[in-house]
């Protein structure tokens, strides 16, 4: 019998079981939607509407065939930082002061069980990336038609002084890594409307390929020599500087060693 992995079971019975979980949910409201009308003694079905925002899709953070698949998803191309912005005009601007609640809470896929004394799963730490991130992932990728090397280049400008380049040169390859492995995703996304510049629609808006070698050997390979260089050259200036500063110093006390004799 499969167990989560809080019960001792492991990574991949974890991911099982979570999936189920979350297909269980699609099934139902499908179920749902088609007999709501019935139960109110009318004709015709509702329409099932999705739940994945345009950052999920592009990370892939999503199991294929569960509450993401729907008739349409009003918030399938909008980000979540989008998303967020919105909630808080319409908690300031319609009076829904309750959404600033909705806001404030850590997005999580509630996959996994809640034990006294644990912190709840959040989406950011089950993706090891931000939403925030992922918007600026995903403009690079689509609009500015980057690929790993090219964006590793260009958040080394964006991120200088945020992080190092080892530390950017992970975050790049961890999003490539699991965009590709998770692009076949993309073929069964739920139309949505078209907000952002990097949807991930493939049928419409992204018609890039969805096979990729998730471990883009030559492009990963690149960005760990540029990384290593530029780490390379911080730390030769800061020990030409500090070499600098030394013989400055020992220089002054010599100065003063012969003020004081004379």
């Amino acid at each position: 019998m499969p167990l989560k992995e809080a019960d001792g079971g492991s990574n991949a019975e974890n991911l099982a079981l979570q999936n189920i979980q979350a297909r269980l949910r699609m099934v139902l409201a499908f179920f749902l939607a088609q007999l709501m009308p019935w139960v109110r003694d009318r004709s015709g079905f509702l329409l099932v509407l999705g739940s994945a925002n345009v950052d999920e899709g592009l990370r892939g953070y999503l199991t294929k065939y569960d509450c993401s698949s729907a008739d349409v998803n009003p918030i399938g191309g909008i980000s979540k930082t989008d998303i967020r912005r919105f909630l808080y005009w319409a908690a300031d601007h319609l009076g829904y002061s309750e959404l600033r609640g909705v806001v404030a809470a850590p997005p999580s896929a509630e996959l996994e069980p809640i034990r006294e004394g644990e912190e709840a799963q959040t989406d950011e730490q089950d993706m090891g990336m931000t939403y925030d991130e992922l918007s600026i992932y995903g403009r690079l990728r689509k609009v500015s038609n980057c690929g790993p090397v090219s964006m590793f280049r260009s958040l080394l400008v964006t991120w200088k002084g945020k992080y190092e380049p080892h530390v950017i040169a992970k975050r790049v390859k961890d999003f490539f890594r699991y965009y590709s492995m998770n692009r076949h995703k993309a073929t069964t996304l739920t139309p949505a409307y078209h907000a952002e510049n990097y949807s991930t629609d493939d049928h419409r808006f992204d018609h890039r390929q969805f096979l990729y070698n998730y471990k883009w050997p030559w492009q990963f390979q690149r960005i760990d020599e540029i990384a290593e260089n530029l780490e390379k050259g911080a730390r030769k200036k800061s020990e030409s500087k500090t070499h600098d500063a030394t013989q400055e110093g020992e220089e002054d006390v010599y100065k003063e060693g012969v003020h004081s004799v004379n």
